[in-house]
């Protein structure tokens, strides 16, 4: 077995994840034959993971400055102006592959990483969202895999104290060797406090603080940016362990170091731990470090300098602080619990250097680990248009079995099972939470909301992952009007199959493009984000899963959203009167027709409906949902909590694509009768059709005066819990 200082082989190179071209190209940006130590931090910082070798090129087309952009990509997360002096900080990160090797801890370290992103930018973390992907949940390993999964993002969420107030959870075959797990934070900071990741100063020291470093997740960075295989559940020992009460005490420590003033630059020991806050801080800085790793506190014994710098043990900060600050910075932490530590220094130049125990461990080049890392363009081949389907005829059908297997199914019903287990009132600033179209808090102190949604619909991305995209980034902009906000940026996360694959690159490809379009046309910006490739298990891989999470703001809260009827409202139909049933969940989940045109959207016409619905939410006029997966009728049925409805479609329009068709700057509005003048005059110029109103006790749809859907509130209230049931029993 090699010592963490011995030479370095082909072999060596191509066990740590590197090609025989990138050993080539290491060996000559070195200019000699690296040491085992040497060999792992090139193959972090080189892994898909933290290089994003195969997805730069492509992310350049994503439109990233605006008015509002404080810190666009680049930095630890983004950071729009929201207004008072206020910004909003935010990110979304995958934790995947450690999701299904262990999904537990998998989970609850996704969010722990993604909490640290934002509280380094020097934002307090205000809410938590996900983006969940499963596969069957007739496969018993599946459903080990949700609870695990739910069980780790609530408990680490509610022990750190911060609310888990949205997100979303879908199921394919897919994803049955691969599931996903995408988490997204969101913070709030004063605009002038902000902290970036930039070591600068030389002779300023380099501070080691938080959690004890052990041998849990080496190599983490480089599996994430593997595919699976029959063995993946032997990669254990690469998942990490959290500890969310020693998070919660790292958070108000940092927070407290950079309110005094006493940080020059921070960042979080994420993915390759050590070896990539160290190597990232120093390039952004321009500088060089010098580490003692002999001072860096340990959990285990035996520890070796390839150990330390590749671990990626949880809960952990580097920081760069002046000398004379130091102790006040070891005072703070010891009151707080945490370890700190002075492990080195700030140096002139463009190395780091380490030793251990008095021994050289290693010297490496800052430039060709991190600013000159591959870069490929990999080979791709653009997906083929999908052809439009022959929609089968409709005639005589019971509209209400339709509806009951949709409500049923764990794509298209409630998702309280999953919800229940997040604490969604910690810091008594939720206005709107799970259940809804979107969360909505109010920052501290102020009565500006603060909104975000997680939206992708992978189903559509597989049969066009231009227009798919394209429609996740509409849908965002949807759910964030029905809460009132305006959306000020997008942070993404984007899932797919292995980037050799042209198939699979050609995917991403379209997806990024139709990703950057949508953003472009409405003129909203991409400040941060992910690329999770390699989601695949023995070739199979998971369907495009380009995940879009918006943040949005109501300058001026006067009113609270809600989502559900009350007795008396009146039901529009704001929008275009049918859907499109091509593509559709109908089609999928009911006649199990996969195929379709997905169309591009309508851009000025969602514009025009956000921007109406927006501001008759904040007047508290009406209640919106917006009309997407399942169409009208699902929304329909989400809407009658303790009251019921009744619909009358109109009689020239086809009843299937009036209920079920999808697509479209279409939303539900309800509100008191005693607005309806207020209302129509501001619809004035968008199609605005009343087709109801909320009574009795049952979900009621007529044609021509036929009852074509009768389910009682009862009924409906059973059906939507049925696919997720077996959370409670567990």
């Amino acid at each position: 077995m090699k010592r963490w200082d011995d030479g370095a082989e082909l072999a060596d190179a191509l066990d740590h994840g590197l090609s025989p071209q990138e050993w080539e190209r290491l060996l000559t940006a070195l200019g000699r034959t690296p040491n085992l130590t040497e060999l792992g931090i090139f193959a972090a910082l080189w892994s898909e993971h933290c290089s994003y070798k195969s997805s730069r090129v492509h992310l350049t087309n994503l439109p990233t400055s605006g008015p509002r952009v404080v810190q666009g990509p680049g930095e630890n997360a983004g950071a729009v102006d929201i207004g008072e002096g206020w910004v909003a900080v935010f990110k979304v990160e995958s934790h995947n592959h450690p999701s299904f090797i262990e999904p537990y801890q998998g989970a609850a370290t996704g969010v722990g990483g993604i909490l640290r992103d934002v509280f380094t930018m020097g934002a307090r973390p205000v809410m938590l969202l996900d983006s969940l992907r499963f596969g069957e949940l007739s496969l018993p390993r599946m459903r080990y895999l949700v609870d695990g999964v739910v069980r780790g993002i609530g408990d680490y969420g509610n022990c750190v104290g911060v609310p888990t107030l949205g997100g979303e959870v879908d199921f394919d075959p897919a994803y049955n060797g691969n599931i996903l797990v995408n988490a997204m934070c969101v913070g709030v900071a004063r605009k002038d406090k902000l902290f970036f990741a930039r070591a600068q100063g030389a002779g300023n020291r380099v501070i080691y603080l938080g959690s004890k470093t052990g041998r849990d997740g080496i190599h983490g960075a480089t599996m994430a940016s593997d595919t699976f295989d029959e063995t993946a559940e032997q990669k254990r020992p690469t998942v990490q362990v959290g500890d969310p009460f020693t998070e919660k005490l790292l958070i108000e420590a940092c927070l407290e170091l950079m309110e005094k003033g006493l940080v020059v630059a921070i960042q979080d020991m994420g993915a390759a731990g050590l070896t990539s806050s160290a190597f990232e801080m120093a390039a952004r800085g321009g500088c060089g470090l010098e580490l003692d790793l002999s001072r860096v506190p340990v959990r285990a014994e035996g520890m070796t300098p390839y150990e330390l710098m590749l671990s990626e043990s949880q809960e952990r900060m580097l920081l760069v602080a002046r000398p004379q600050d130091v102790q006040e910075i070891f005072a703070i932490c010891h009151r707080w619990g945490l370890d700190a530590c002075d492990i080195g220094e700030v140096v002139e130049g463009r190395e780091v250097v380490a030793y251990w125990k008095g021994e050289l461990a290693f010297r490496l080049p800052v430039a060709p680990l991190v600013d000159a890392a591959p870069r490929y363009e990999r080979p791709f081949q653009l997906p083929p248009s999908p052809s439009a389907v022959t929609l089968p005829s409709f005639s005589g059908r019971n509209f209400s079995e339709d509806l009951r297997r949709l409500l049923a199914s764990p794509h298209l019903g409630s998702k309280r099972a999953v919800y229940q287990q997040y604490d969604q009132t910690v810091g008594a600033a939720t206005l709107a939470g799970p259940g809804g179209e979107a969360a909505l808090v109010l920052v501290p102190g102020t009565r500006i909301g603060l909104a975000a949604t997680t939206d992708c619909n992978a189903f559509a991305c597989s049969l066009d992952p231009y227009a798919g995209a394209a429609q996740a980034v509409v849908e965002a902009l949807r759910n964030l009007a029905c809460v009132g906000a305006e959306p000020v940026g997008v942070t993404d996360c984007l899932n797919f199959g292995s980037p050799e694959n042209p198939q699979v690159m050609g995917q991403f490809v379209a997806a990024v493009q139709g990703l950057g379009d949508a953003c472009r046309a409405l003129g909203v910006p991409v400040v941060s984000g992910n690329v999770s490739f390699y989601n695949e298990t023995s070739g199979q891989a998971i369907l495009p899963t380009p995940t879009v999470g918006m943040v949005g703001v109501v300058p001026w809260v006067l009113h609270r959203p809600r989502f559900t009827l009350r007795d008396g409202d009146l039901v529009a139909l704001l929008g275009p009167v049918v859907g499109q049933l091509n593509g559709s969940r109908y089609l999928q989940l009911v006649w199990d027709i996969k195929a379709g045109v997905i169309p591009h959207p309508d851009y000025q016409g969602e514009k025009t409906a956000a921007e109406l619905v927006r501001s008759l939410v904040r007047l508290g006029l009406v209640a919106a949902r917006d009309i997407s997966d399942g169409g009208l009728a699902v929304i329909l049925a989400e809407m009658c909590d303790e009251i019921g409805v009744r619909v009358s479609i109109p009689g020239d329009v086809s009843p299937a694509s009036f209920l079920f068709g999808e697509w479209g700057p279409r939303y539900l509005l309800a509100f008191p009768e005693r607005f309806q003048e207020a209302v129509a005059a501001a619809a004035e110029g968008v199609p605005f059709l009343i087709v109801g109103r909320a009574e009795g006790d049952a979900l009621v749809v007529v044609h021509d005066d036929e009852e074509l859907i009768w389910l009682s509130l009862v009924e409906l209230a059973h059906l939507r819990e049925q696919g997720l049931r077996f959370l409670e029993e567990t």
